[in-house]
């Protein structure tokens, strides 16, 4: 592990900055390291720090004065962990860069990202959200359970004109959506929020796949647990934005807490480097799963989204959790976005905290079935998939 004073020396070095444009693949390995070269190190320091040294308390006092006004991240070394943090500001350097963002800011799990959007919006006297479903189960009881005072109104893509109102301040879709893997155009709907910025859930597709700053969104969020870590090890959320939505991220995450600590920003700068790799090598094989279950006669429906990715969902004319049971080399488990594949039913955990009805109603049925593509080889998948199907009834 590197010295704190090397990690801090180059904190401001590894902000976004306008550089002649790479290949994603390339961003993805160099993006948030372009410094260590210079510094003779090969891999990024870890700064576990806390606090951080200072003898000029007057200056002190000017630096917390101005990230109190704007949430710009003060001039010069760090000042304390909950303003910022050397080996996080790396992740969130690379991960703007792959989404052509201007910043990026992490919090300690998506849902503390999601939240904070949310603060942010309502500390504007901007309450209102309007949603489109599906979406990922706690997101979607997060805002109809207004846990942070937050009001919404669910509506289909072409509702979301029509639905918003003079406080609201998010538009919020999920594009492929968790777990029906529906798609949004969405071009047609950041033109439908006007000037109410567009949030899109973008942990399904990745940078990989899609870019929705391109398309129009001003917010772009991940569960950085999925993809973006990659290996099931690491907790963690991230919005990737322009400067001034940043600054007043950083101000919520600075007031409630919700933190990344540095090891983990360190092994999500580590996924990402693999992360153009993992999405194509795992949608390939999503893609030659969901083709062989489409043939399959104890299958009744197959979602597989347009865009590709390495998410798959079906259903089963039987029992659904036999299939759960029945798997062997896949793993029975909630998550998605690892090396291994997972496999789960969202009407019995991750969509259970939505009510039945509303999420029937976005056409997560009881048969569905989720599934998370990892790197195994297809043929190995494809075997365990037939035998677990092989205790589902087809009905007549």
């Amino acid at each position: 592990m590197d010295s704190a004073a090397a990690s801090t020396s180059t904190y401001d070095d590894v902000r976004p900055s306008a550089t002649t444009p790479r290949a994603l693949a390339t961003e993805a390995v160099h993006a948030g390291r372009d410094d260590l070269a210079r510094q003779g190190l090969h891999a990024p320091p870890i700064d576990l720090s806390t606090t951080y040294p200072s003898y000029d308390s007057r200056a002190e006092a000017a630096r917390i004065d101005a990230f109190a006004a704007t949430g710009a991240e003060p001039d010069g070394p760090p000042v304390y962990g909950r303003l910022g943090n050397p080996t996080v500001a790396r992740f969130e350097t690379a991960l703007a860069r792959l989404e052509g963002t201007e910043s990026a800011v992490a919090f300690a799990s998506g849902m503390a990202a999601l939240s904070a959007i949310l603060l942010a919006r309502a500390a504007m006297g901007l309450r209102h959200v309007v949603a489109v479903r599906p979406l990922y189960g706690c997101s979607d009881h997060l805002l109809t359970a207004g846990l942070l005072g937050s009001e919404v109104t669910w509506t289909d893509p072409a509702g979301i004109a029509d639905a918003l109102r003079p406080d609201t301040g998010l538009v919020l879709v999920e594009s492929p959506a968790n777990p029906t893997l529906a798609e949004v155009d969405l071009r047609a709907v950041a033109h439908a929020c006007g000037s109410v910025p567009l949030l899109v859930d973008n942990t399904f597709a990745t940078p990989v796949l899609q870019r929705p700053a391109e398309q129009g969104a001003r917010l772009v969020l991940h569960s950085a647990t999925k993809y973006l870590g990659g290996h099931g090890d690491v907790l963690a959320g991230v919005v990737a934005c322009d400067e001034e939505f940043a600054g007043r991220l950083r101000q919520v995450r600075f007031a409630t807490g919700g933190v990344l600590h540095p090891l983990a920003g360190y092994l999500l700068l580590r996924g990402l480097a693999t992360l153009p790799v993992r999405v194509r090598a795992a949608s390939a094989s999503a893609a030659e799963l969901a083709r062989r279950l489409a043939d399959d006669p104890r299958v009744a429906r197959v979602h597989y989204p347009r865009i590709g990715g390495a998410m798959v969902a079906f259903e089963v004319h039987g029992d659904p959790h036999e299939v759960i049971a029945g798997v062997r080399l896949i793993t029975p488990a909630v998550s998605l976005g690892s090396v291994d594949t997972l496999i789960q039913h969202p009407a019995s955990i991750s969509h259970r905290i939505v009510d039945a009805d509303e999420r029937r109603g976005a056409g997560v049925s009881d048969r569905l079935l989720r599934l998370s593509v990892g790197l195994e080889d297809v043929d190995d998948l494809w075997r365990d998939l037939r035998g677990a199907l092989g205790a589902v009834a087809v009905e007549v």
